[in-house]
């Protein structure tokens, strides 16, 4: 069994359930697992990190990406948009899904968050061309498994394309026969039952406004016969409010507990227009919150209500979103959002550099049901990020080090990253990816991908909407889907 020293540690932030910080000391790991910390630890191992200087913090747990977005940001036909028309108008870029492009972008967004203190991540991956080959999922996983990233791919699905008055066109929609097939095929294959597995499958129909009731059902129990998680949108902006009653007569928390799904294996994504009665009973049923205030403060969203949330003991992770919306997958940066969107909410006291670093960790662990994840403990996951508090972003900001990383320093690059007691991220560098080749195909790709959707559907993507008459409207494709008077009244 091989054994990893990290010694010489300035302190330890093990946000534990009393949120003890160790001065100094060590971490010693067997295998994959924490077995001793502090100061009495053995002096010597197959590998020897020198942390002289740095803090040790456990690895981040990233509750909700889209890492095929990498390829899609910064696009300026939707640089200014709302989330509705910012979909329309990627579905057609993101209709260029190739089985490399998939790899590469798992791999770039997996690896941004690794050097960013993030061990693991999901993924909702929902967009399947038609024509494109059967393993385009399965590509996720051979990506995470390359880069030693601790992965929960959720295998995604659309079923109502524009001519069943949903959003996506329906060129990359599945019937849901197809859908139930191949979810059942990647849990055989892929998914870990022990606690500390490397790869693990959710089940994930995207949102009420792309699959048809009869597949949120169905997922619902196909989630429960498979014994997995299961994830999707919800809440998320005032138009899905406009939608879910229009179409459904129900706003969207309740028409997700008419589909079966208000019950503790499932989480959603973003759940900014829930309401106090709805913030109660995603508590009393144990339903998880992928919480993405940077998201939400890119698309105009609005800001989740956390801090009641976390009152109410609803189980709230901490999520990057796709990077189309964000548009970078950084794990620290993400504790510093969180952190100022509920003070702007609710005033200076209302989320502190611990609260929002807990979410990071714990309430990651616990929403995606890792029992031995997001703290420093003996017996745990060997899973956690080195920091080197001597950085010039730190200076004058070592009065708390635990606080620092999260109010201070301009670069979250972390110098090492351990996951499952092996070395991803060393001297602030990917170990297993050449970085500068891997961004010089995912350029390449992405440009290719634009490219190709220009062509095909006369969009000027590379045009701001605003000065642009080819953008899509969200308004119109519902419109003619024949969903009752668009989005009036978002």
């Amino acid at each position: 069994m091989s054994t990893l020293l990290v010694k010489n540690l300035a302190c330890i932030a093990t946000i534990d359930d009393s949120f003890t910080v160790l001065d100094g000391g060590g971490i010693y790991v067997e295998g994959n697992r924490i077995v001793a910390l502090g100061r009495n630890v053995p002096t010597t191992a197959d590998t020897v990190i020198d942390g002289r200087g740095m803090i040790a913090l456990p690895g981040m747990i990233n509750t909700h990406h889209h890492l095929y977005q990498t390829l899609t940001r910064n696009v300026p036909v939707v640089q200014d948009a709302g989330l509705f028309d910012w979909l329309v108008n990627l579905y057609e870029i993101w209709a260029e899904l190739t089985p490399e492009a998939v790899h590469v972008s798992t791999q770039l967004g997996l690896g941004e968050l690794l050097l960013t203190g993030c061990t693991t991540s999901t993924d909702m991956f929902y967009v399947f061309p038609k024509g494109t080959p059967p393993d385009l999922f399965d590509q996720q996983v051979f990506a995470a498994q390359a880069l030693g990233a601790r992965f929960m791919p959720c295998r995604g699905s659309m079923s109502r394309g524009r001519s069943e008055g949903g959003l996506p066109p329906d060129t990359i929609v599945q019937d849901e026969q197809t859908i139930v097939r191949d979810c059942e095929r990647v849990v055989s294959a892929y998914h870990e039952r022990d606690d500390l597995g490397m790869i693990k499958i959710a089940l994930a129909p995207c949102s009420p406004f792309s699959v048809t009731q009869d597949l949120l059902i169905e997922t619902a129990r196909m989630a429960e016969r498979l014994d997995v998680q299961m994830h999707t949108h919800l809440a998320e902006t005032a138009d899905e409010d406009v939608y879910c009653q229009k179409v459904y007569g129900r706003r969207p928390y309740a028409f997700m507990g008419d589909m079966e799904w208000n019950v503790s294996r499932a989480w959603y994504a973003h759940c900014v227009k829930f309401d106090p009665e709805e913030v109660a009973k995603a508590a009393a049923c144990g339903v998880g919150v992928a919480h993405c205030p940077t998201s939400n403060f890119r698309l105009g969203s609005g800001i989740a209500p956390i801090k009641q949330m976390v009152q109410a003991g609803v189980k709230v992770g901490l999520g990057v979103d796709g990077s189309a919306s964000n548009d970078s997958s950084d794990m620290l940066g993400e504790v510093r959002s969180c952190m100022w969107a509920q003070r702007a909410l609710h005033g200076p006291d209302a989320m502190t550099s611990r609260q929002a670093l807990r979410l990071a960790t714990r309430g990651g662990a616990a929403v995606l049901g890792y029992p031995t994840l997001g703290s420093l403990q003996v017996g745990w996951g060997a899973d956690f990020a080195l920091i080197d508090l001597q950085r010039f972003g730190y200076a004058g900001a070592l009065h708390d080090p635990v606080a620092a990383v999260a109010f201070s320093g301009y670069d979250h690059t972390v110098d090492y990253t351990i996951v499952n007691g092996r070395v991803v991220v060393a001297e602030r560098r990917l170990v297993n990816v050449d970085q500068a080749a891997l961004a010089r195909r995912a350029n390449e790709i992405a440009t290719e991908m634009v490219a190709k959707a220009s062509r095909r559907t006369g969009i000027d993507f590379l045009t701001p909407r605003d000065k642009t008459s080819s953008a899509v409207s969200a308004s119109g494709v519902l419109a003619d889907a024949g969903v009752p008077g668009g989005l009036e009244g978002a």
